[in-house]
């Protein structure tokens, strides 16, 4: 397939709420469309209150701003479900490299947790009742999107809209609130992120200023910037296995920033002890398996164990002995 795109694709969702199958179909169709040859695209029409994306910077401006001794108070070793915050260096790549970020991770606040599932349980939240407020308001809204975005995807493949329903009754998806302080001193070569394919299923990306590059067919590495009123969405790993390829998850980077920036991804996953592998509709004679079968929840944990030092200290795990899966070569973006 050619995938030399140059710019990303723009979705509008409207059609997604209508009742006629056949306007629903159509934009399920743009959105295979997209995820087949480029794996990126903008959506439009999605109905997030934009008030709420306001609120959300607000909030992590105040957070980041804090000294930090003050934001360690928050660290995410603290959290039994990896919330928390994340300090510059302590996720790393397995390289060993070290990028320009911080960040604030929270998940699905889930009060009771699973004992089995260390993704699931109650936030670390900061002692800041307006970041609590905004965060849990946005995520809430997010979900719900990733949730349309689930069926769209669905009718994309072929099958029923409500295919991935069993599969999202308590997901651990994550949002993170990312800051890439821009350092005028930095070496040219220092990116905010490396290249890397996201872990999950999908990814809803919301950003303040440009930074972030999408690689093409030809290895040229395309702008996508922030585009007014609009999310970034991308597919993931667990994705594509489940399609066994059809869909791609395609390496992103963010490059060394020319200003502050923010930026807020959502990664939409399935519940934790989801099955992926590929779906027989995906797997014929002339397209054998090329995935191999896996727990959700098991391959995002162990993906995570292989970045964040302290899951490392805390489990006494050898990352280079964690089963490896997609064509991860990074941190989270």
């Amino acid at each position: 397939m050619n995938r030399n795109f140059q710019a990303l694709p723009i979705v509008d969702l409207t059609g997604l709420e209508e009742s006629e199958p056949g306007v629903r179909q159509a934009v399920a169709d743009d959105l295979g469309r997209a995820a087949r040859e480029v794996g990126f695209l903008y959506v439009t029409g999605h109905g997030i209150d934009p008030r709420l994306t306001v609120a959300l910077r607000a909030a992590a401006e105040r957070f980041f701003a804090q000294p930090l001794e003050r934001k360690l108070a928050f660290h995410i070793g603290g959290s039994t479900n990896h919330s928390g915050y994340v300090p510059e260096g302590e996720e790393v790549f397995v390289e060993g490299k070290i990028d320009r970020k911080e960040a604030y991770d929270t998940g699905l606040d889930h009060p009771d947790g699973d004992g089995r599932a260390p993704m699931l349980g109650p936030n670390l939240w900061p002692d800041d009742t307006e970041f609590r407020v905004a965060v849990s308001a946005y995520y809430a809204a997010v979900a719900g999107l990733a949730r349309r975005l689930f069926g769209g995807f669905a009718l994309a493949l072929g099958l029923p809209q409500d295919h991935f329903e069993p599969h999202l009754t308590a997901p651990p998806s994550q949002l993170r609130l990312i800051h890439y302080p821009f350092d005028a001193e930095a070496s040219p070569d220092q990116q905010g992120i490396g290249a890397h394919t996201d872990y999950e299923f999908f990814t809803l990306l919301q950003g303040t200023a440009p930074g972030l590059e999408v690689l093409n067919g030809q290895g040229e590495w395309i702008d996508a910037p922030p585009a007014p009123g609009a999310f970034v969405v991308n597919i993931g790993d667990m994705l594509e296995a489940w399609t066994n390829g059809v869909f791609t998850a395609t390496s992103h980077r963010v490059r060394k920033v020319a200003e502050e920036r923010y930026s807020f991804p959502f990664f939409a996953t399935c519940d934790y002890w989801t099955v992926v592998e590929p779906h027989p509709v995906f797997v014929t004679q002339e397209r054998p398996a090329r995935y191999p079968r896996l727990v959700s929840g098991e391959h995002l944990f162990a993906q995570t164990v292989r970045t964040f030092g302290y899951l490392k200290a805390r489990r006494a795990v050898d990352p280079d002995a964690t089963p490896a899966f997609g064509r991860t070569e990074a941190p989270r973006n």
